[in-house]
This record gives structure tokens, sequence and C-alpha cells, in this order.
């Protein structure tokens, strides 16, 4: 009897045994299964891969994947290879993409509030446009694009706006009188323009250089990697470094896939995210320095452009002369008072 208990026993703890190691097994598998799982982030934009928003895109790829030790397959597409910024944000809602960094002026009939950026004298330096971008002011901006349909996540610099013309040096507000200043499609930009008495003129930015050579249009405002690049100051005398408005990229992401992620790989594309945002705007800022440095060659060597600074005088003058369209703005539907006082009491 005592020998048939013992059998007995010695099986029971097989048994038990057993179905402990198939246990095991089944959770080592369905671990290595989820371990094993790879998304793949397709990252388009328009520009090329030497240039500031391109060299980010490509750190992110190989950051993000280092992160995630290479559960996310980052592919950046430059030179608009996948979309343009005009189709983009329609394939982002199909998630035939998964990322993209579009400028603002894409966002105007989703979200027009990011007009705020093109409001004129509102920052007064790059430091304090950032403390705006990544306080309370830019999540409002970005939880807004969030609820159309994306998850927007960072801002990106391309650079402060400078004014430029082909009549008279633009020093102080009435210097712009009368003069056909290009803008971009814009109810900001045309307001800013009208309140210093100049003629505001919509241009495809594709036009701007002939317009400029041939008269059509006086004056422009661009940054300093639009006048370089196009070669505007070729066709300009005067150049006022002004840092007057901002051209910048939201980077964004398709919402089905961030949906698809665990929580631990959003924590990894968020860390990712801020450290290429980080890295772009230094890139950009050195990048400025370097093609205003270009073009300051070009204007000592050839005496055809003339370098104007503003004194912080003139820039209150400028400031005075244009802040007084903000309140055209204060309505929800356009900008809203909130965003744009706050980005002023931005501290």
């Amino acid at each position: 009897m005592k020998g048939i208990v013992s059998s007995v026993a010695v099986a029971s703890m097989l048994l038990f045994t057993g179905c402990g190691d198939t246990k095991k097994e089944n959770n080592e598998s369905q671990t290595t299964k989820q371990t094993a799982e790879q998304f793949v982030l397709k990252f388009s934009h328009v520009v090329s891969a030497n240039t500031p928003k391109g060299q980010a895109a490509d750190f992110f790829e190989k950051r993000l994947e280092e992160l995630s030790e290479g559960r996310i397959d980052v592919q950046v597409y430059p030179s608009s290879q996948l979309y343009t910024d005009n189709a983009v944000l329609k394939a982002l809602k199909l998630d035939s993409v998964q990322m993209a960094a579009p400028a603002f002026s894409k966002f105007g009939k989703i979200v027009p509030q990011l007009a705020l950026f093109d409001l004129p004298f509102l920052f007064k330096d790059i430091d304090h446009l950032h403390r705006v971008q990544d306080g309370e002011v830019g999540q409002k901006l970005k939880d807004m694009v969030t609820d159309k349909g994306y998850v927007a996540l960072s801002f990106w610099d391309n650079g402060f706006k400078q004014l430029s013309s082909s009549q008279k040096p633009l020093v102080l507000p009435e210097d712009a009188q009368g003069q056909k200043f290009r803008i971009m499609s814009s109810k900001v930009l045309e307001a800013q323009f009208h309140a210093v008495g100049a003629n505001p003129q919509m241009m495809p930015f594709s036009e701007v250089y002939s317009g400029l050579q041939q008269g059509v249009i006086d004056a422009a405002e661009n940054p300093i990697s639009n006048i370089y690049t196009k070669k505007f100051h070729e066709v300009q005398k005067y150049l006022t470094i002004s840092d007057h408005g901002y051209l910048g990229y939201l980077v964004v992401l398709s919402k089905k896939f961030w949906n698809s992620l665990p929580a631990d790989l959003q924590e990894d594309v968020k860390q990712a995210m801020n450290e290429a945002t980080e890295k772009e705007r230094q890139l950009a800022a050195d990048l400025n320095n370097e093609q205003f440095n270009l073009i300051k060659e070009y204007a000592d060597s050839t005496g055809k452009l003339e370098i104007l600074h503003l004194t912080d005088e003139q820039k209150e003058a400028w400031r005075t002369a244009v802040s007084k369209i903000y309140p055209e703005f204060y309505d929800n539907n356009k900008i809203g008072e909130d965003l744009i006082k706050g980005a002023l009491n931005t501290k």
C-alpha cells in the first residue's frame, strides 16, 4: 500500500511539474512574440536630407530605433519622395504614412490658431519663442491639432523672417509706406502690412525672384534660408534684420499608428522627438548664421546690398505700429485672445 501511495505521489509531482514547465514555456513564447513585434514608421518630409529638418529626421530615425531596440523601424523619405506637404495630412489620417513635419501654413484650414506665429513682433527673441512653443500656449496649439485627428509632437524651426526692399531702407514703419510687399496667403500678413501703409501682394513663392527682379513687387519678408538659397539678396538693395515674424514646422504623427503602440514605445517616441527637436533647433540656428555670413560677404564684395540692423528703439517703433492688429485676431475662430496674450506674457 505504501508503495502504491508513493507511486501515485511521484506521478502527481511529475504531472504538476510538467504543467509548470508548459505554462512557463507558453509565457516565454508570448513574451518573445511581444518583444519581436515590430512597427514601421514612415517619416515623410519635403526638404533635402542635408537641411536642418532633414538631418533632424535622420537623427530621429537612429535614436528611436536605438531606444526601441529595433522594435520601431523608422524609414525617412525626404524631398517629397512619398508626399507633398499639401497631400501628407490626408495620408496621415489614412495611416498611409506615420509622421510628417509640414509648415504651419499647411494647417491653416484645420487649426487657424497656428497663425499666432505670423503675428509681427510677438516674440522678443528665439528663446522667448521656444518658451512659448514648449509651454502652455504651445501645448494648447498641439492639443487643437490632436483634436483634429493627428498627434502633434513638437515644433521645429525654420527661422525668423527679415524685411528686404529694392526701394529704400526699411528702418522705421513709415519706410514701408506705399511699397508692394509679397506675402503668403495670410490674413495676419495682410493686416500687418496694411498697418504700416504698405501694399501686400499675394504671390506664389516660385514667382518671388522674378517678381523682385522685374519690379512687379518692391519688397518681401523671408527667413535667411529663403533669402540665400533663392538668391533674393541679389535682386534687392536693402536687407533689414528685423526678426519680426517666424516660420516653422509642426511634427505630427498618425493617430492610428500612435494608438497601436504600447505605452513603453510611446515613451520612446517622445524621448527621441525631444532630442531630435533640440538638435533641429541648433542646426537651424547654425545654418541661419552661416547663410547670413555668406549674404554679408556678397554685400561687402559687391556693394549692391546694404544690411541694416534695427536698434531696440526702432524695433519698438515697429512693434507699436503693427501690434495694433492683434485685437483683430482675438476671436477664437481666428487665433484667440488667450493665446496671443499668453504668448506675450510667457516669461
